[in-house]
């Protein structure tokens, strides 16, 4: 992949820098520290604090540990989301709270946070602390939100959007903000970057929701249709309810109470979705967003970094995980 060309040095440097600030004084925290480390994900945040910064300027290592800042964030709120969700897989392998319970793990991704922190403040930048706790503000908010609407039939777009808002297109944003203020933006190109980036996570997370329909099990890594089942009513339901019959309804009410799809199957549910053009017009609202990023990378100067900036819009919503 040529994007990956572009900061395949680079990333080398990241996860070094996240193996060494993973080793905690306490063992537990240093393996689980490990196991999220060794189970791999795309390491998209990371890329994206490294383009960033590569399209004002150069990685510097500030910039090499801003990408392992957002990477531990993002593997603290996966460990914290497990344990709310009691999802037992991720990625494909047992989730932390599966194979060390859920008091260790929240400690864990606790530690994780402050580690973050930690290293972040190493750079003595009141601007880097001020974004990163203001985005740690709004993700643990965001966890808040779900939790209020979980098992809830009545969610509305607009509250989908608020909570894709806060728990993905946020650390999207700030990820392309602090690549650019370490490449050397000014601010107007670290609002505009930042911009871009918060466009991209709000169509990356949106797909997720149609993955979570759609995606083959053993490709997603996690079991379809968990969303529902964990009582999430997220964008393709959203849409498919709003012109669904009061039965209809009732069969989706009776999942997020059951908590499983023993009375009423996942492929009714899927049907319905289907059959009421939720996946195709959940699909739409991502590719607006898609393109509203695109249209923005699009006034920066053309360069290899900007060009893979714009590739990665594609990336986000031509995927199978």
């Amino acid at each position: 992949m040529a994007i990956f060309d572009l900061v395949r040095d680079d990333l080398v440097k990241v996860e070094a820098e996240i193996r060494l600030e993973s080793v905690a004084s306490v063992e537990a925290i240093t393996t689980i520290g490990r196991y999220l480390h060794s189970s791999g994900g795309k390491r998209l945040r990371p890329i994206l604090v490294l383009l960033s910064a590569k399209l004002f300027g150069a990685v510097t290592p500030g910039a090499i540990r801003m990408a392992a800042v957002v990477e531990m964030i993002h593997a603290a709120t996966l460990v914290h989301d497990d344990v709310i969700d009691y999802a037992e897989t991720r990625r494909g392998k047992p989730s932390t709270n599966a194979l060390w319970g859920n008091h260790t793990s929240v400690l864990a991704g606790d530690w994780l946070y402050m580690q973050a922190f930690q290293l972040a403040l190493a750079e003595r930048k009141f601007a880097v602390l001020d974004l990163l706790i203001g985005l740690t503000q709004k993700m643990v908010e965001g966890e808040l939100l779900q939790l209020e609407r979980l098992g809830k039939i009545e969610i509305s777009e607009a509250d989908c959007m608020e909570l894709v808002d806060h728990k993905t297109a946020s650390l999207f944003s700030a990820c392309a903000r602090l690549g650019a203020i370490f490449g050397g933006a000014d601010d107007s190109g670290v609002e505009r970057l930042g911009e871009y980036a918060w466009n991209l996570g709000m169509a990356f997370q949106l797909v997720d929701d149609v993955l979570d329909f759609t995606a083959d099990e053993g490709v997603l890594g996690k079991p379809v249709g968990s969303d529902l089942r964990e009582g999430k009513v997220t964008l393709p339901l959203i849409y498919a309810l709003e012109r669904a019959t009061a039965g209809e309804r009732a069969e989706i009410a009776a999942v997020l109470a059951d908590g499983h799809y023993d009375h009423v199957s996942f492929a009714r549910v899927l049907e319905l979705v289907r059959r009421y053009d939720g996946i195709q017009r959940a699909m739409e609202r991502a590719e607006s967003f898609r393109d509203k990023a695109r249209s923005i990378i699009g006034e920066f100067a053309f360069s290899p970094y900007q060009r893979a900036l714009a590739t990665v819009t594609n990336l986000v919503t031509d995927r199978d995980h």
